[in-house]
């Protein structure tokens, strides 16, 4: 019996030695792909001062466990090359990385349009048919949401065939099968998409915390947390879901739709809009891998904070490209498309103003802008012909960063000049020319005088670059919009079949700018 402390101290000491494993990130793993031509970044755990040892396409680099076990290498750049290769990793165990590829690897981002998948597309099930290809490879970020950075996330790398495309980004998918068959290079693509995200949340919470441009945004986001973990937090959350069992079984009587289920407090507190969430919980366990860019599909969620997005829009690319440390690499977003109803006078709008806060922020280098303005539907959120908005978005991708020739850019405002009733606009071109579909009037056009009451304006077409614009209504015009509505009617295009971008020419102050707080009453002397 007294050798029993003696063997379990033994034990103890050992266990340490015995648990000692090389371990790896989900997204270093087998089918993987390899950024071409960029040092590339091979990071996994093992026990505090092990040496690791990487071996690749004849370079070795190795590196020591840090005290929280983690380790990073950086590959030498490498060309393309479609030929399977194997990376082998030497801790305290060893493992090898079978079948890995080199190419181009994009992130695919956003909210529930970039997550909706390829077998939800119009033509969903000839893409599947047609996706058996070996060297476009794709992997998944499962959705977590949280304050605390995670490590890693549960996914694996798999080749493309039905099986693997079907679920997989749609606009992802296309975009990224697009360039494997134009450059004729392998490809991975990264889906890390969630559905009904805010902006917000895909940026470190401590970098919004830090800059006073979001003291609103980040005041009422502790507000909430604190509502939201106080016990009647949960007295309302019971209390909504009796009354949606109630209303579910009378709706199921009546044949119709059951409600939407409420939310319940965690629900906020672990997803998609608190601020630092999806960076946490999606974004990190990705860095530092090798990426050539980003495409990005998102702004539903903050059509109603577009004044906010103004600044945030900027700040998450920027915030992005210092945490992958790559440079100014590409990011190339999807504009809004039209939603919701028509109506039928001009004025404002909060997903025009949304859309003008993404073309705006085109002047963040080395980024582009796919507009959609005529592919979306008014009573759906989700439009279901993704096919023409990733080869829209491709060609950016294929023109600025593979070199090729293509019209690529949708025509942008460029100048107004107003002559007593008569307004005329420029649009640059970028070397087409301006076509009004289905009818020759330019439609989609609005205009103002000094009273700030906008009318629809007949739109002609005078240059190939030119637009005459009149309203019986409006003797002096002073202002010009273009496409400005939530669900705008337009039908302006270049020659080369991309939509105008909407526009305005006035500098009005904006409907999602927030209101000042009303000054407290004052007290009776």
């Amino acid at each position: 019996m007294s050798h029993i402390p003696r063997i379990l101290a033994i034990t103890l000491a050992l266990a340490p030695v015995l648990r000692a494993e090389l371990k790896l990130p989900a997204i270093i793993s087998d089918h993987m792909v390899l950024q071409q031509k960029q040092s590339n970044p091979i990071w996994g755990w093992d026990t505090p001062g092990t040496k690791v040892t990487v071996t690749f396409a004849g370079q070795t680099k190795s590196a020591e466990a840090a005290a929280d076990g983690k380790w990073t290498v950086k590959l030498d750049p490498v060309e393309a090359n479609a030929q399977p290769q194997t990376i082998a990793i030497a801790g305290s165990t060893s493992k090898e990385i079978q079948d890995v590829l080199v190419g181009e690897v994009w992130m695919c981002s956003g909210q529930s349009n970039m997550g909706f998948t390829l077998q939800q597309d119009w033509n969903g099930d000839l893409e599947a048919a047609a996706s058996k290809l070996p060297n476009l490879r794709l992997i998944k970020v499962p959705n977590v949401g949280s304050q605390e950075a995670q490590k890693d996330f549960a996914g694996k790398w798999a080749a493309s065939s039905a099986d693997s495309a079907k679920p997989f980004s749609a606009v992802g998918f296309l975009f990224g099968r697009y360039i494997h068959l134009i450059v004729g290079v392998p490809v991975g693509l990264i889906d890390n998409s969630w559905g009904g995200s805010a902006a917000e949340a895909w940026v470190p919470r401590a970098v919004l915390e830090k800059d006073p441009r979001f003291k609103l945004l980040m005041e009422n986001t502790v507000k909430h947390e604190a509502e939201l973990q106080l016990p009647k937090a949960q007295e309302d959350y019971a209390k909504a879901m009796a009354d949606w069992k109630d209303a579910t079984t009378k709706a199921k009587a009546e044949g119709k739709p059951a409600p939407r289920v409420p939310e319940s407090p965690e629900a906020w507190l672990t997803g998609r809009a608190r601020p630092g969430n999806i960076f946490s919980g999606k974004l990190f366990p990705t860095l530092p891998y090798g990426i050539k860019g980003v495409v990005w599909y998102q702004g539903e969620s903050n059509a109603g904070r577009a004044y906010e997005h103004l600044d945030l829009f900027p700040l998450l690319i920027e915030q992005w490209r210092k945490e992958w440390a790559e440079g100014d690499f590409p990011f190339y977003w999807v504009q809004l498309a039209d939603h919701h109803a028509e109506v039928a006078t001009p004025g404002d709008a909060s997903w025009a103003e949304l859309r003008e806060s993404q073309t705006k922020t085109m002047k963040v280098p080395n980024t582009g802008q796919a507009v959609i303005i005529d592919l979306g539907e008014g009573k759906d959120v989700h439009p279901r012909n993704k096919h023409d908005v990733a080869a829209r978005l491709v060609r950016w991708a294929l023109v600025k960063d593979y070199g090729m020739t293509l019209p690529y850019r949708s025509p942008e405002f460029k100048s107004v000049e107003f002559d007593g009733a008569k307004a005329t606009v420029t649009i640059d071109c970028f070397g087409s020319f301006l076509r009004p579909f289905d009818v020759e009037e330019a439609r989609g056009f609005a205009v103002c005088g000094e009273d700030k009451v906008w009318q629809w304006a007949k739109g002609k077409i005078v240059e190939k670059d030119k637009v005459e614009l009149s309203c019986d209504a409006v003797a002096k015009p002073v202002a010009v919009r273009y496409a400005w509505a939530d669900n705008p009617v337009c039908n302006l295009f270049s020659n080369d079949g991309l939509p105008v971008t909407p526009f305005r020419t006035d500098d009005f102050e904006m409907i999602t700018k927030p209101k000042p707080a009303p000054e407290p009453a004052s007290k009776p002397q």
